[in-house]
């Protein structure tokens, strides 16, 4: 694929753009069609709980995933937080959202939309608003801070259970099954477990027999000034490797997440952009990701194709995991007709 061949002959027409707007891409420059940018978005926006309500076996004493053990007694207050609203989405999915006292910034399926938040500085929880709520349980991982208001929540006695924080798809089920088990619904948990594993083994997509797309996901916050590229381990490597595409970052050596340089873009040289839906905005839209230093010099850049995809979605590894793969699948291949 002649790539950067690509991206000089459609660099001015790509700067030039506006959002939404479609851009003809040459095959024989190795583009396919007309392509234009794409919102990823699942069928249904809110979580599908379990059928029936589970009845919760107390007490239980679990591992925490911080190396203690924890008593847990009552689960009528439930405060389910991280980074990624994926604890949320695991208990309300679990049948249990109608126990939930507060919400994280990334929570923001329906259903809990009308909770109060407990992270009002972006992601940093706060040990007054949750003293507040009166949890009687609070299920957590090391995404979410500080230290010092998860110690301050314990000392007061609430009982906080720690999950592993590992973003991937093999993960999901490990994740369910400690939630399921720090609130005493065990049964439930395997319910759910099974349903999440068949919806992504059925959502997810083979590699192609030739050379797969190369997806790039860009975290960016324009108005904090952080932009950063995904790598191995980042989380958005999974989803991408899950529809049959290979990782950009991947493929030239990044781990984590990795500040965003132009060299570093153009060497990846990616023909899709993946991106937040909040991210997008924050640098103004698909023009204003244009603009970023080495953005329109890739062959994603140059044909416009950049799909985005709600914050609470793309990297949340809830239950949800399955229909988000589906859902990014088909908006990447609607990027290029």
């Amino acid at each position: 694929m002649k790539r950067f061949a690509l991206a000089a002959v459609l660099l001015a027409a790509a700067l030039a753009g506006c959002d939404g707007q479609t851009t003809t891409v040459d095959a024989a420059q190795g583009g396919s069609g007309v392509c234009k940018p794409v919102t990823a978005t699942l069928d249904k926006a809110d979580i599908t709980p379990l059928p029936g309500k589970p009845a919760p076996a107390l007490p239980v004493t679990v591992d925490s995933a911080d190396g203690q053990k924890v008593t847990v007694r009552d689960v009528s207050r439930i405060l389910p937080v991280n980074l990624y609203g994926s604890i949320a989405e695991i208990v309300f999915s679990l049948g249990l959202g109608d126990r939930v006292v507060g919400r994280d910034t990334s929570t923001t399926f329906p259903s809990a939309a009308h909770l109060p938040l407990v992270t009002p500085s972006g992601h940093d929880l706060s040990a007054e608003g949750i003293l507040k709520l009166d949890p009687s349980v609070i299920i957590t991982d090391k995404s979410i801070g500080p230290a010092e208001v998860i110690e301050q929540l314990r000392r007061s006695g609430i009982p906080v259970v720690f999950v592993d924080d590992q973003q991937t798809l093999p993960g999901v089920s490990g994740h369910i099954r400690a939630i399921a088990a720090a609130l005493g619904v065990q049964a439930a948990g395997e319910q759910l477990v099974e349903r999440v594993e068949a919806d992504i083994a059925a959502a997810r997509v083979a590699p192609p027999g030739g050379t797969p797309l190369r997806v790039a996901f860009l975290y960016v916050r324009g108005a904090a000034g952080v932009y950063l590229m995904g790598g191995k381990g980042a989380g958005s490597d999974a989803m991408i490797e899950a529809i049959g595409a290979q990782d950009a970052g991947t493929a030239i050596g990044l781990s984590g997440f990795r500040p965003l340089t132009s060299e570093g873009l153009i060497n990846a040289a990616p023909d899709v952009l993946l991106v937040m839906t909040e991210g997008l905005n924050s640098v103004g839209g698909v023009d204003g990701l244009l603009r970023l230093p080495g953005v329109a010099q890739t062959p994603a850049g140059a044909s416009r194709r950049v799909v985005d995809m709600a914050d609470g979605v793309l990297l949340s590894f809830g239950p949800r995991v399955g229909e988000a793969v589906r859902a990014l699948a088909d908006a990447v291949a609607a990027t290029c007709t």
